[in-house]
């Protein structure tokens, strides 16, 4: 059994480290004095004992807090698997034909079809999971000449696609929002913006100075797989970006960074820069020019385009309402910058997945409609991401270069 298949959201899974705790500490004072001469054994016993607390206490914070739900998703382990995931298909979905008769069974119920697989960006050459939801409209002969709008859902540091489809439970949320017509049927990716090692390398989605593409991976590379391999809406209006703490403060930097690709961001306790701590590798090497290009208090202040960002925070998050004020005091027109406060809310996935119903309303409101297939845009200009990836560059200058 791998990481991923260990529930850590678990009544059950609690139980059994609750009673394992309650022992560690029983046995303390039964064995103190019988182990007397032997002070291996006792600081055995003690160390258990610690560990045990910490543990208990850490997983009652996160089934609280709904952070992580398994413990693959924690380590950010890079073997992927998810239970809610309908089928896997070959790299770059290029067997994607085969989910059809499982997706048109559950479009006959009104439920979308989740599929897994590994996507290999053209421009930087990365390989990483991905999961894609297709709404049950994709499965229908009406639909077949149309193009879908699409999502890019960004999951929070160090968690990958798996923490959307069984900790958010977003593709529920998604048929549910299509059911009642408050969201058009769309597409929606859900990408690993890190990659491995996952643990201390925070990538933050940005394109590293002499380190990963991640920002160009995440936006050129998947959007233009996506027109290719999924039958979406090249429209700009028609794609948005969303997450949720670090996918929040990604959502916004891509979609202001790239607003010839995207339109709309929603950021649920997001922020304004990348953080710099413990987790996350120095991303600039020293460039402020770079660290300024990817602050989108900056962007909004002195490149403002034709973008609507959608900001939410809980009223307990000082530095996530801190940031998201200061974007709003740089925007200029014609960004469109809008806002809400969730009352008596933290910084945890329970604040996000009490929004997700709102947040796919929103997207909703802003985004197109399946449209009719037309011609396709240019892909390979836009924003130049910086550095170029160390390995295939001047491959990647052609491609800015087309």
């Amino acid at each position: 059994m791998h990481l991923s298949r260990i529930r850590l959201d678990s009544p059950i899974t609690m139980s059994i480290v609750v009673a394992v705790t309650l022992l560690a500490i029983i046995a303390i004072p039964l064995f103190w004095e019988r182990w007397k001469r032997k002070l291996l054994w006792r600081s055995v016993t003690i160390l258990c004992a610690v560990v045990s607390i910490v543990v208990t206490t850490g997983l009652a914070g996160n089934m609280i807090g709904g952070f992580f739900p398994t413990l693959g998703s924690l380590l950010g382990t890079g073997v992927y698997a998810a239970d809610s995931i309908d089928a896997e298909t070959s790299a770059n979905g290029e067997n994607l034909e085969v989910v059809r008769e499982v997706g048109a069974a559950h479009a006959k119920e009104g439920k979308g079809t989740v599929v897994h697989m590994k996507v290999t960006g053209r421009r930087t050459q990365l390989t990483r999971d991905v999961t894609v939801y297709l709404p049950p409209q994709h499965f229908d002969p009406a639909y077949k000449n149309l193009r879908f709008p699409a999502i890019e859902w960004i999951p929070n540091y160090p968690s990958g696609p798996e923490v959307v489809t069984d900790g958010y439970k977003l593709p529920e949320q998604l048929d549910a929002a299509i059911a009642k017509r408050v969201l058009p049927p769309v597409v929606v990716l859900m990408p690993d913006p890190t990659g491995v090692p996952k643990i201390g390398h925070d990538t933050e989605c940005v394109d590293e100075v002499n380190g990963t593409a991640n920002d160009t991976y995440l936006t050129a590379d998947l959007r233009e797989w996506a027109l290719q391999k999924l039958g979406v809406a090249a429209d700009r209006k028609a794609w948005t970006f969303a997450g949720w703490s670090s996918g929040g403060y990604c959502a916004m930097n891509l979609v202001t960074r790239h607003p010839q690709w995207y339109g709309q961001a929603v950021s649920v306790s997001g922020y304004d820069r990348a953080q710099m701590d413990a987790e996350t590798e120095d991303l600039y090497k020293g460039r402020r020019d770079v660290d300024d290009a990817n602050n989108v208090g900056i962007t909004v202040r002195l490149h403002p385009s034709p973008v609507d960002i959608l900001a939410i925070w809980g009223e307990n998050e000082k530095f996530e309402g801190a940031a998201a004020e200061l974007i709003r005091t740089g925007v200029r027109s014609p960004v469109r910058f809008s806002s809400w406060k969730v009352p008596d809310a933290g910084h945890n996935m329970n604040t996000f997945k009490s929004q997700i119903p709102e947040i796919l309303t929103w997207i909703g409101a802003h985004t197109t409609s399946p449209a009719t297939v037309g011609r396709q845009v240019e892909t390979t200009g836009g924003v130049q991401p910086w550095p170029l990836p160390r390995s295939g560059a001047a491959g990647a200058l052609a491609d800015l270069e087309q």
